[in-house]
């Protein structure tokens, strides 16, 4: 049974911080995030807004978007890594903020991967004929867990959602890889507020409940694996590189970008990019570009498209697309 993106939406914050913001609170500058990340600005939530409003805007663009209500959804997931609470899940929070009926509600944590994680979870259940629209949203609030007085970190993220209905119908989806490699999790990690080291005075004095990153080993592991990933699924779907439209990859940072455009031997304008503007968005990432490319008409129906994510866990993925525009169907 074929699984289609029948419909996308996307929300970002109002406000927006530059370099120049954050040069005035941290030992940074302009130059030196530029150089190292290819990002100018980041959206940063405002207070009351939190991973569920911010999904809830996404989404309801979304059922717009595909021409449905949110009486016509079946099944809602979310991939987010900062969530509303560790529970209940933000799916279901998120399910009374949209009025929707009883439907199944989950979260899914890979980070960076979840959209990805989240299009193969919801693919295989529409496949298995007891969901006929789905609605997945990938939704972040990551300067709730940022250090801002660490400035490896807190310059590369910002705030958004992005969120897609699936249907079953057209040909859309054509493959979804996935992989995880747990066995060095503290390369990228938020150290305390799990079992492992619940809150104490002495966690949040050491500032152990903010995101940490090994920023060299992400990005040699990120490159390789999804190097590898883009290559294993085009080999066992028989397509050649060079019929690929566009990668579009996670934002996490343009010289990642760069450096897998090179190792694939790929043109730099078949690898869209908006981290300039929004920073690493994690699992709003894909779906926030994805949504910029519909409204100016880079993505057209027809288009072979690959997806591609890196996130903690570490967990990666890439999904195979046969773009179709959803105002074309009956």
């Amino acid at each position: 049974m074929n699984v289609y993106i029948r419909g996308i939406g996307t929300y970002l914050p109002e406000k927006i911080v530059s370099n120049h913001d954050l040069a005035k609170q941290i030992d940074t500058s302009d130059e030196w995030i530029w150089s190292r990340t290819g990002i100018r600005e980041r959206r940063i939530a405002a207070e009351g807004e939190h991973a569920s409003t911010m999904g809830k805007r996404a989404a309801e663009e979304a059922i717009r978007n595909a021409g449905l209500s949110p009486d016509d959804i079946d099944l809602l997931v979310v991939a987010t890594m900062t969530p509303d609470f560790l529970f209940p899940s933000t799916a279901a929070v998120l399910q009374a903020q949209l009025g929707l009926r009883n439907v199944p509600a989950f979260d899914i944590s890979a980070a960076c991967s979840g959209f990805l994680y989240g299009l193969e979870v919801t693919r295989h259940l529409l496949q298995s004929g007891t969901y006929r629209n789905a609605l997945l949203v990938g939704t972040e609030k990551l300067s709730s867990v940022l250090d801002w007085q660490d400035r490896s970190t807190c310059v590369l993220f910002g705030d958004g959602a992005g969120a897609v209905v699936l249907s079953q119908g057209a040909t859309g989806i054509i493959d979804v890889l996935l992989a995880a490699d747990g066995s060095n999790p503290d390369i990228l990690y938020m150290p305390g507020g799990g079992s492992r080291m619940p809150a104490t005075e002495a966690s949040v004095a050491h500032r152990d409940h903010f995101l940490k990153m090994n920023g060299r080993e992400v990005f040699k592991v990120a490159v390789r694996a999804m190097e590898q990933s883009i290559r294993d699924i085009l080999d066992r779907n028989s397509i050649n590189i060079n019929d690929i439209r566009y990668f579009i990859a996670h934002q996490a940072n343009y010289r990642i970008l760069d450096a897998l455009a090179q190792r694939l031997s790929v043109p730099m304008e078949k690898f869209p990019v908006n981290v300039d503007r929004v920073g690493n968005t994690s699992a709003a990432s894909i779906p926030l570009i994805m949504k910029e490319m519909v409204d100016d008409g880079r993505l057209k129906s027809g288009d072979n498209v690959v997806l591609v994510a890196f996130g903690a866990g570490l967990t990666w993925g890439t999904s195979l697309l046969k773009w179709k525009d959803s105002r074309e169907m009956p």
